[in-house]
């Protein structure tokens, strides 16, 4: 170690995850090569950007990546000639975790018995540590581009310690050099390197050398036509720009020309990425301009509730030097965004009609997004109800909304739905009683997004929406036969009224409740119960307004109640015990119950006194 090395120890996360790496990742370990020459592709892109924008001169014409391999010495080495790394780059990007979540994941999986896959962790940033799997000792070499650089060495055997000190590199670039273990020799094998590259990198976009041969020969996939393309073609660049190790579940091969012309192969995954519902997610959307790399993170192109695509872009209709500010805000950004969204819903809904196992596929991962999409962007409501699913009464598969409309009698005049945090509980709900009875369909809405979005839509071919859990529903006829007469209800709603005072905001017959004895529903001025549950999560001293209290005027319980009030012995106690739990039960079955330890105590005192034994007589 010169004079000028420094040495540093890796952050404490830093040291955990590259012991997990190092012990616990076994499968897939050649993925390793793919990280190291995505990362080399980057940095060529990075100088080719750079050298087209600020027209700082110097050799950008020999842009390469050049692997060597030495059987003898065990070593493997990646160069480019790209941007080079500072020393800044050198603690920054690798002594850190890029990504959060990246150790808890990986823990996760091996504590939970799952394979961890080394294909996996080049989603989290830290695709250049899988280079432990393979080497005991990694070495770098760089020289940034900027005039004042000066070229620097960066060495660790991951142990908790790296250094870095000067080099005598005269290039700008970055070489890395693997001193291989003894089980992983195999990577210092032509043979066995030659074959990893065509798997994994055939479609970088830059020339990779091998023993002077250059491996990859083949175009960018998105300027061929589309039928000299193949699927194994298209899988492999898709795994090539995302990282995935899984096939994508179908593309978009786009070729526009006219007034506004470019090129576009987007990928739908077969599932939802590691970091898809992470708020500090990344686009995978990547931009070129007339072939030249503009950057990899191109959100702007698409809405956010298609986020989940992957691909790439080209055109050449944006210069190169614009800024990100202004390629958001330009008429040529908002056309390619308006075109890709369009094309997109178009296949997603050619899925829908002609191929109903992808597309489920499809839902089940990304519906969610898709969903977000009905109150964000107001212009595309109809294509995005046309494509929503959800849960019904009608049966165990998920129901499109046309699907829905094609089944209601011809009486029937609004779309049914019912808000619930599960599967289950929606299923179990008094409110759905009367349209079981009826034989009306009801959609269920289980999604945290259902509350905020199909309420503020306002119709689907012309049919309104309507919550079943509003005190105002109206569904004509009466269904429920009231045994009691009209004053003898009145009488049992005082009762209730009286004890329960200003906790509810009023009490009323139920039109809706068949077998269950009461529930609670919105006011008229009221918030949905699921709604109110997430603003109280996100604001604890928030009170939401008051229920209605419908109670079920034909339910035995409730003749009881009048019958121990008429009694000559009046058990007023047992009465108001009685009432009290037919309130908590409803807040209970609403999610709002608050003392469960008194509704235990109370049901407790009633079933004892139920099942007291009655006092001899002599």
């Amino acid at each position: 170690m010169s004079e000028n090395t420094q040495q540093f120890e890796y952050k404490a996360e830093m040291q955990q995850l590259l012991h997990l790496i190092i012990n616990s990742l076994y499968t897939n370990q050649e993925i390793f090569l793919r990280e190291l020459i995505s990362n080399a592709s980057d940095a060529l892109n990075k100088a080719r950007f750079q050298g087209l924008t600020d027209h700082s001169g110097g050799d950008h014409a020999d842009l390469k990546i050049t692997i060597t391999v030495d059987k003898d010495a065990k070593t493997l080495s990646v160069e480019d000639t790209g941007i080079g790394m500072t020393q800044t780059d050198l603690t920054e990007r690798l002594g850190t975790i890029a990504s959060s979540g990246t150790l808890a994941f990986i823990e996760e999986q091996k504590s939970s018995g799952k394979p961890v896959d080394a294909g996996m962790i080049g989603q989290f940033g830290v695709g250049f540590y899988s280079a432990f799997m393979v080497a005991d000792h990694i070495e770098i070499e760089t020289l940034h581009r900027n005039d004042d650089a000066e070229p620097l060495t960066w060495t660790s055997d991951a142990t908790g310690t790296y250094t870095i000190g000067p080099s005598t590199r005269s290039e700008p670039g970055t070489k890395i050099t693997l001193h291989l273990k003894e089980d992983a020799s195999e990577f210092s094998d032509d043979y066995r390197v030659r074959s990893i590259i065509r798997k994994y990198s055939n479609f970088v976009d830059f020339p990779i050398y091998l023993d002077s041969d250059q491996i990859n020969t083949l175009k960018a996939l998105w300027k061929k036509r589309k039928d000299d393309i193949n699927d194994e073609e298209l899988s492999e660049f898709y795994k090539f720009i995302s990282g995935d190790y899984n096939d994508p579940l179908g593309h978009l091969h786009l070729q526009i020309e006219g007034l506004l012309t470019f090129d576009a192969l987007l990928f739908i995954p077969s599932q939802a990425p590691l970091s898809f519902f992470r708020e500090d997610r990344r686009s995978d959307l990547h931009l070129y301009s007339s072939g030249v790399f503009v950057r990899d993170d191109a959100e702007e192109l698409l809405p956010e509730y298609l986020a989940f695509v992957r691909g790439v872009v080209d055109t050449d209709d944006l210069p190169l030097n614009v800024s990100r500010e202004v390629t958001q805000n330009s008429p040529v950004t908002q056309r390619i965004r308006s075109t890709l969204t369009g094309k997109l819903l178009g296949l997603l809904d050619q899925w829908a009609t002609e191929d109903v196992e992808r597309y489920e596929k499809f839902f089940l991962n990304f519906g969610v997004a898709l969903k977000t999409g009905l109150f964000s962007d107001q212009g595309k409501q109809d294509e995005l109800l046309k494509l929503v699913r959800y849960p019904s009464t009608s049966g165990e598969h998920l129901t499109s909304l046309s699907d829905y409309v094609t089944r209601m009698p011809d009486s029937q005049e609004s779309i049914y739905y019912l808000l619930s945090d599960s599967l289950e509980s929606a299923r179990k709900s008094p409110h759905l009683e009367v349209f079981t009875t009826k034989g009306i369909e009801v959609l269920l809405l289980t999604d945290p997004i259902d509350a905020l979005t199909l309420p503020n839509v306002p119709k689907f071919e012309d049919k309104k929406f309507i919550n079943i859990t509003t005190a105002e529903l109206d569904l004509t006829e009466s269904t429920d036969s009231e045994s009691l007469p009209g004053d003898e209800i009145d009488s049992l709603l005082t009762l209730f009224r009286v004890q329960l005072g200003d906790r509810v905001q009023d009490v009323t017959s139920s039109k809706r409740l068949v077998d269950s004895a009461a529930t609670l529903v919105t006011a008229k001025d009221g918030m949905d119960p699921q709604l109110e549950r997430m603003m109280k999560s996100m604001n604890p001293e928030y009170e939401g307004v008051k229920k209605v209290l419908e109670i079920n005027a034909s339910h035995p319980l409730m003749k009881n109640l009048l019958a121990l009030k008429s009694s000559s012995e009046n058990q007023g106690s047992l009465i108001e015990q009685t009432i009290e739990q037919i309130y908590e039960g409803a807040l209970l079955l609403d999610g709002n119950l608050t003392e469960p330890s008194s509704f235990v105590s109370r049901m407790t005192s009633i079933l004892v006194d139920a099942t007291r034994e009655p006092s001899s007589t002599s």
